[in-house]
């Protein structure tokens, strides 16, 4: 009662008097070595107190800022402001914190230009010991020349180490692997001396960074920049690689030894006789080749940055890094053969190695097995009977290390060594590990691998949760949603973009567009490491309408709807390529996971996109921001 009696009086004070200046706003820019900070000064009349950001809810509006998108520069953090004068009101039976005289807010921003224009909103309330004045909107303005921009080689080592890094992440996909043996016995051959050796071993490092950034470029030119990130989750090809490595297991088991067509290697030593560079590039070229299939997301987003800025020297930069790291281990390997022939022989636990590789190779190959079924909706391996193999994998290969039996080409087992004992018990401790969930429970080490929790005999599991609600601000929507099929963890959602815009106009929310795929790895280790968090989840469930658009769906499009893009010249035949293209042209970018919030009006993002990144806070802060801009 005493805040309404305040309210009222408070009301009929502004209206019987002209509502006084009580602050005036200013703005000014300062440049450290890195950032431009642009500052919003206030002056406030004396006797009156205009009210910090930070403000519980039931008191009177906090200040708060919109800053107009621009690609001109990137938001870094949150407005910062100095230390306000807390006190209790009565007015408002709260404590409140408070600026007199003066204020300053300040936004650190990450310059791309030098020279540019910044333009936003802000929301502020003030009182005196009387009366509040109602909350006002302001419109600000700043321009900013001479910004610190990164010069262009700064960007690009940034690039080149971004690449470096995933190179030698990639030595570890399992399209990359087997190649090393072959690659080695080729190189063994091939040399009469050490020094030719190393010569053609230098060579064939070349010779894979030439081909990988040329062959990557050319298909990219010619074929789209998402072409990459297609490859990756083409069904036949993923099947492929299923079969291929199924190969490469049994070999490993002893079933057969895997060496090159002879017609292959009778046109190597050919090659040879006259330096042996066409050899040498044939290895390089199928080592390119099957990278691709591992590598293209990562290169993707470089490429079409590239792209979109008219400069093709930036992929070619990371492709440059990423490629590089690829040649140095196989160069080393193909220079000094005898490294691999140095390791110790007695005991037979060279085989054992073999063996235990063949064991995750059918583990990977299980994945690009999944990847196609996913992608094609086959349903044959979902996400129970996916774990299920993986868990007899990992007991198999416990069992088969402590001794329990014997492959082929096995010496017996005399003892069991404490490095055996060590990695038999990371097996069984994986194997147990992953057992629950089979029935729904998370298994977040192995997150991105086995197929989603939607994708399930069983749909929800652990993550089930309670259908969307179709109640806004107490009254029933005159629309109830035909939700979508494929809606990640349990949360309601639409798998068609117009779809989700017309509930969210009818429930008045924003849209979090989730551009994902059946393939992406990364996209499941969002949801299965970020999205279960119980705060990431309300939020995805009852704040803003959950769009998830899968760029590698395969079902066709009706024939009336498919149609050659005029932007991008491709067929746009089924619902991956009309949400690839969408992703692509309206953001910019064909990597996944993307994540946008968008208002109603237009496809400007809210706030900046969001992508791969598992830091929790720093989603449910973006998730905040982006809420309250549309809001506002």
């Amino acid at each position: 009662m005493k805040r309404f009696l305040f309210a009222v009086i408070t009301l009929l004070s502004v209206v019987a008097t002209a509502q006084p200046k009580a602050v005036t706003w200013s703005t000014s820019i300062a440049h450290t070595e890195e950032f431009t900070l642009l500052t919003v000064h206030a002056d406030i009349e004396p006797g009156w107190h205009l009210y910090s950001q930070h403000l519980e809810d039931g008191g009177p509006i906090p200040t708060s800022f919109v800053l107009d998108s621009s690609s001109a520069f990137t938001a870094v953090g949150n407005w910062e402001e100095g230390e306000a004068h807390v006190e209790f009101d009565a007015n408002f039976d709260m404590d409140l914190a408070y600026f007199s005289e003066s204020a300053d807010f300040t936004i650190k921003l990450q310059p791309h230009v030098e020279d540019f224009a910044i333009s936003g909103e802000l929301e502020f309330m003030v009182c005196n010991d009387e009366m509040c004045l109602p909350p006002t909107y302001e419109d600000f303005k700043a321009t900013v020349t001479g910004a610190p921009v990164p010069s262009i080689w700064k960007g690009m080592g940034t690039t080149f180490w971004l690449g470096f890094l995933g190179g030698f992440a990639a030595l570890i996909m399992p399209c990359i692997f087997p190649m090393i043996p072959l690659t080695v016995s080729f190189f063994t051959k091939q040399s009469k001396t050490k020094s030719e050796g190393i010569i053609k071993a230098s060579i064939y490092g070349t010779g894979i960074i030439v081909i990988y950034v040329g062959l990557g470029l050319l298909v990219t030119l010619l074929f789209g920049a998402d072409s990459l990130n297609k490859m990756a989750t083409n069904p036949w090809f993923n099947l492929a690689f299923f079969a291929l490595f199924v190969v490469f297991a049994a070999s490993f088991f002893g079933a057969f030894e895997i060496t090159l067509p002879s017609s292959w290697v009778n046109k190597a030593d050919d090659a040879s006789n006259k330096g042996g560079l066409v050899g040498i590039f044939f290895m390089a070229f199928t080592l390119s080749l099957v990278s691709f299939s591992c590598t293209g997301p990562i290169i993707g987003s470089l490429l079409v940055k590239a792209a979109s800025g008219g400069s093709l020297l930036g992929p070619a930069v990371g492709m440059f890094g990423f490629a590089l790291a690829l040649a140095i281990p196989f160069t080393l390997f193909a220079a000094f053969p005898g490294w691999l022939n140095s390791l110790p022989s007695s005991g037979g636990w060279l085989n054992t190695v073999k063996v235990t590789l063949g064991f995750l190779e059918l583990a990977f190959a299980l994945k690009f097995l999944s990847t196609a079924d996913m992608v094609m909706q086959w349903h044959l391996l979902e996400r129970e009977l996916f774990l299920a193999i993986w868990v007899a994998i990992a007991f198999a290969t416990a069992l088969y290390l402590l001794g329990a039996f014997r492959l082929p080409l096995d010496s017996p087992v005399q003892s069991i060594g404490v490095s055996r004992l060590f990695i038999a018990l990371t097996f069984l401790i994986m194997g147990f590990y992953m057992l629950p969930g089979i029935f729904g429970a998370p298994v977040k080490l192995i997150a991105g691998f086995p197929p989603p929790e939607h994708y399930a005999e069983q749909r929800g599991g652990a993550f089930a949760q309670p259908n969307i609600t179709t109640v806004v601000s107490g009254e029933q929507v005159s629309v109830q949603p035909e939700l979508g099929e494929h809606c990640p963890n349990g949360l309601p959602c639409f798998n068609d973009y117009e779809a989700g815009l017309a509930y969210a106009k009818e429930v008045g929310k924003p849209i979090m567009i989730d551009f994902t795929g059946w393939g992406c790895v990364n996209c499941r280790k969002m949801e299965e490491n970020v999205w279960v968090d119980d705060r990431v989840h309300q939020r995805l469930r009852d704040n803003v309408v959950l769009v998830s658009l899968y760029v590698d769906a395969r079902p066709d499009l009706p024939e009336d709807e498919q149609y050659t893009s005029e932007i991008t010249g491709r067929k746009i035949k089924n619902i991956g390529n009309k949400w690839s293209e969408f992703q692509e042209v309206n953001f910019q970018e064909v990597s996944q996971p993307l994540y946008v919030i968008l208002g109603h009006d237009n496809l400007e993002p809210l706030v900046e996109k969001n992508a791969y990144n598992l830091d929790v806070e720093a989603y449910i802060d973006w998730l905040d921001r982006g809420v309250a801009a549309f809001e506002k």
